[in-house]
């Protein structure tokens, strides 16, 4: 079995940005160009290839990650196109978790906007390489100049220009490339023929402007190079190259191009960037994994000879074909019809159908090489964050962590038919998405579903509806509160004694309790000296912390930020079971935790309002009534002003519709999950009806 492209000739990139600034369109122009479809598909008129559910066709937006594959100029090209709304960042954080680099689109308008910052953090925290696509330089208010500079106070990025417009606005025609300081230019309307001239002479002085700028900024990042640069030298393009894509792969620059995706301009260059610049898998370090009892520490280099090893990153129930598992192969090969290990369940699964994945169609392989994505069929135990790996070498490689859900609501099966086919098709929904909880209000017995945000769960209440024809009524949104204690507890102790006509039970645990800051969940940590408790026991002490974490005193939300310490405690030789210990775990942090002065907290959303200038106080009087904290004022093209504010999400309902009352339907804003924070003691009255 011989793969088709060399290692050093496949990219596995992601293409992210904020929700409208054009990913999907420009997805949708690569695969045209690359010759994957024979007519261009449109997001307004729901033909796109990578936006095929129902949902995404009908709201003109992405929800789900779809991966595609591509050949251009002798490359395997492997493309998840992400969603762009902060309420599906789930998709965007596994897609980055497995990709190797990124293409972030920009609005030339708009420039950074609240969720590009978002996915340029998460691309950071998984050290993924980028280029910058500035997209939409034919709209009114663009601004390539104003974009960069917004990378660079927005991001805190080191950009490098690499092209500069021909033309901004109405009059954009096309690019300069500040590397060979041709003039690219798109004539047809499909943008497939593109003519490379001159430099026009009006344009000259600021390509020979802005190339001295690009060479400057890249020789400062390299020490012979600078050297060269000072002394007058000159610097060959293939040297600014090896430079440039040096310092990419080390993430300490990102290179920016221009475009505009709908008028099909500029496309083609960002293909040829992603050969040059972005890494192949061998150019990214070696994937390291932990051996099974998580001590040893060991390097799987990208081979097709080493020993398997794959992560999946994401779970589809198809409705024709069954569970779909998207993965990643780091080392190996994934072959069709072998038997592999799940080592995080302890499973062996054997893979049935391999498939190369185009959106929703699919073409069947008989094996993904290393480097390589790719989706099995008919896996039975595996989940999101899993790895596969050969029977005789069990490795564990690191799993990928979701944010928690912010925003419930209760939902219910219009007749007893629909009860069993509700309850069928939440697990399947909740298999897909890490972010979807579903749990049981033990005091109402109501089944209450959690997400990310409104359009979240409105989106999975539709798919329940539609593709697993359930009939159900849906309750009104409601904020995912969270508790924690304010004063450490030192020594709480307790004893679970239980004697019956048998052996008994005999738990005795010591323990204290400390908050932690915000986002530091809930940790475990032992202590114990002189084995006052077998070591066995541990594990179920954790357990039963745990657990009891899962719902607090206040008013049963789960309980976050503390950390819980094993100080000491007794054991019986004949009473003590792992039962018991779980049992005196769970009721000593119960105990703990009401002395602890507890207390609600809220989640708080990063907002960003965006209206004409003469709507600007309205617009800070609305923040200010909803106990928002303004965080400062931008000024935007064509007279339009952006609010930042922290705002709770339980002041966030229904601020569309005021929002558009307010600005005649001209203010359009955007929000995030922040963090969250304590609530004041009137609104806590109000939450728990004192």
């Amino acid at each position: 079995m011989q793969r088709t492209f060399p290692l050093e000739k496949v990219r596995n990139i992601g293409i992210i940005a904020h929700i409208d600034a054009g990913k999907t369109t420009t997805t949708e122009r690569i695969l045209y160009y690359t010759g994957k479809t024979y007519r261009i598909g449109s997001v307004d008129d729901g033909t796109t290839v990578t936006d095929w559910m129902a949902q995404e066709r009908e709201r003109g937006i992405t929800i789900v990650s779809a991966a595609v594959t591509a050949e251009w100029k002798d490359y395997q090209f492997n493309i998840i196109d992400t969603p762009g709304h902060i309420d599906f960042t789930a998709e965007v954080q596994r897609s980055l978790r497995v990709l190797d680099g990124g293409v972030v689109v920009f609005d030339a308008v708009q420039g950074v906007e609240p969720q590009s910052e978002t996915v340029w953090r998460q691309a950071d925290r998984y050290q993924v390489p980028r280029i910058c696509f500035i997209n939409k330089m034919d709209r009114l208010g663009a601004s390539f100049d104003r974009s960069i500079q917004s990378i660079i106070d927005r991001l805190g990025a080191n950009p490098i220009a690499m092209q500069i417009p021909i033309g901004e606005e109405s009059n954009f025609i096309g690019v300069i490339d500040l590397l060979e300081m041709k003039a690219i230019t798109w004539e047809n309307s499909d943008g497939r023929e593109f003519s490379v001239n001159e430099i026009p002479a009006e344009f000259k002085e600021a390509a020979e402007f802005a190339r001295e700028q690009m060479i400057e900024k890249t020789a400062e990042l390299d020490d012979e190079l600078i050297e060269r640069f000072l002394e007058g030298q000159a610097i060959s393009n293939e040297e600014l190259k090896t430079s440039l894509r040096k310092a990419v792969l080390e993430s300490k620059t990102t290179l920016v191009f221009c475009g505009s995706s709908l008028r099909n301009k500029g496309v083609q260059p960002i293909l040829d960037a992603v050969i040059d610049y972005l890494p192949s898998p061998l150019d990214i370090p070696a994937v390291k994994a932990t051996t099974l009892d998580g001590e040893d520490f060991i390097e799987l280099p990208t081979s097709d000879n080493e020993s398997l090893s794959a992560l999946v990153f994401k779970i589809v129930s198809d409705p024709y074909v069954g569970r779909l598992a998207y993965f990643r192969v780091y080392s190996g090969k994934m072959i069709a019809g072998e038997t592999v290990m799940n080592p995080t369940k302890g499973k062996k699964e054997r893979v049935g159908r391999l498939i190369r994945m185009y959106a929703d169609r699919r073409e069947d392989v008989e094996f993904i090489p290393s480097g390589d994505i790719g989706a099995i069929l008919g896996l039975k135990f595996t989940f999101t964050g899993d790895t596969l790996c050969n029977q005789g070498h069990p490795i564990v490689l690191e799993t990928i962590s979701f944010p928690e859900p912010v925003i419930s609501i209760a939902i219910e099966p219009k007749t007893t038919a629909d009860q069993e086919k509700m309850g069928e098709a939440l697990r399947r929904l909740s298999e897909e998405d890490p972010t979807f909880r579903v749990n049981t209000d033990e005091a109402t017995g109501q089944t209450i579903i959690s997400g990310m945000g409104e359009l979240h769960l409105d989106v999975l209440v539709d798919r329940m509806m539609r593709e697993f024809n359930v009939k159900a009524n849906v309750g009104r949104p409601r904020v995912s509160y969270r508790e924690t204690i304010q004063n450490p507890v030192s020594e709480l102790s307790y004893k679970y004694v239980k004697q019956t006509g048998g052996h008994g039970q005999y738990g005795h645990v010591v323990i204290n309790m400390e908050p932690l800051a915000r986002g530091g969940g809930v940790v475990f940590e032992e202590k114990v000296t002189g084995g006052t408790i077998p070591r066995e026991y541990f594990r179920a002490i954790e357990n039963g912390i745990k657990e009891a974490s899962q719902s607090g005193i206040l008013a049963g939300y789960p309980v976050t930020d503390l950390k819980v310490t094993l100080i000491d405690g007794s054991y019986h030789e004949v009473d003590s079971s792992e039962m018991a210990f779980k049992m005196a775990a769970v009721f000593a942090f119960k105990e703990a935790f009401q002395k602890g002065r507890p207390t609600l907290l809220e989640p708080i959303m990063k907002v960003e309002v965006v209206m004409p200038e003469e709507f600007l106080g309205d617009v800070l009087g609305q923040v200010n009534s909803r106990r928002g904290e303004i965080q400062g004022t931008d000024i935007r093209p064509g007279n339009s002003h952006a609010v930042r504010a922290l705002i709770p999400l339980a002041e966030m309902f229904g601020y569309a519709t005021e929002l558009r009352s307010a600005t005649q339907g001209r203010g359009v804003f955007s929000m995030e999950f922040n963090h969250y924070a304590p609530v004041s003691e009137t609104v806590a009255h109000r939450i728990l009806n004192y």
